[in-house]
């Protein structure tokens, strides 16, 4: 990720935004949204509720960078920070560019239909470090086929799994983050997932790579000392959006 300018000030910010689903203008994505939480609800005995999606707003020194998923077909602006790009619906349909979604993280960007935002901006973090680790995190998302399960998360791939894996990832507090009254953000979930269980894998191979200090162990005399502490648990972060 580009440095910040020469000079800015240093302040830092992760801003969230929650977007109504097929906002903007977008009817066929509103129309099939509908029809896809009617058929969830229905299935699940509850009522309908609101579709989200989300994007995130992070200002670090003087640079402002938006991130958001989206499809590659639905803005023609050059230079929009696309760092990754992934197939919707079926791997082999990648190949086509209808068929394709794409990662911005996008320098001095904008998000298309911010007007529509509900209860945002949401900040999250004013912290430099975490601000920057996001930004470093963006490449490296995994881009699995949208709306798809490929993970075994029990939830779709889409863009709140990119929001929600860049902020796990990025050490922000899960739990304080929900979507608006009366809506939900499928995909959410499997972000938080799949951020938990890479952490894990991490923690375990720097455990078992880690040098033991000996004279620590043998003088410790509580047990606890020697252990490390329970994986995060995401099923309290999941189901406040979901």
């Amino acid at each position: 990720m580009e440095p910040t300018s020469p000079g800015a000030p240093e302040l830092a910010h992760v801003d969230l935004y929650w977007l109504p689903l097929g906002s903007g203008g977008a009817r066929c994505v509103r129309g099939s949204g509908r029809l896809f939480e009617a058929i969830v609800a229905r299935h699940q005995h509850r009522d309908m509720q609101d579709l989200y999606h989300s994007a995130l707003q992070v200002q670090l020194g003087g640079d402002r960078f938006v991130i958001e998923m989206a499809p590659v077909w639905s803005m023609d602006a050059p230079n929009r920070g696309v760092v990754a790009e992934g197939a919707v619906g079926l791997p082999w349909l990648g190949r086509y560019r209808l068929f394709r979604y794409e990662v911005r993280c996008w320098k001095g960007g904008v998000i298309p239909d911010v007007a529509d935002a509900v209860a945002s901006p949401r900040r999250l973090s004013t912290d430099r470090i975490r601000a920057r680790r996001l930004l470093d995190l963006v490449p490296a998302f995994p881009t699995a086929t949208w709306g798809r399960d490929d993970l075994g998360t029990g939830d779709m791939w889409n863009s709140n799994s990119l929001i929600s894996w860049l902020l796990a990832r990025s050490g922000h507090r899960m739990d304080a983050v929900a979507a608006p009254a009366h809506g939900r953000a499928p995909g959410w979930a499997a972000g938080v997932v799949v951020a938990s269980r890479q952490r894990t894998a991490t923690a375990a191979v720097t455990q078992v790579t880690q040098p033991v200090a000996w004279a620590s162990v043998t003088s410790a005399t509580d047990p606890d000392q020697l252990t490390s502490g329970p994986a995060p648990r995401t099923d309290e972060t999941t189901s406040r959006i979901a």
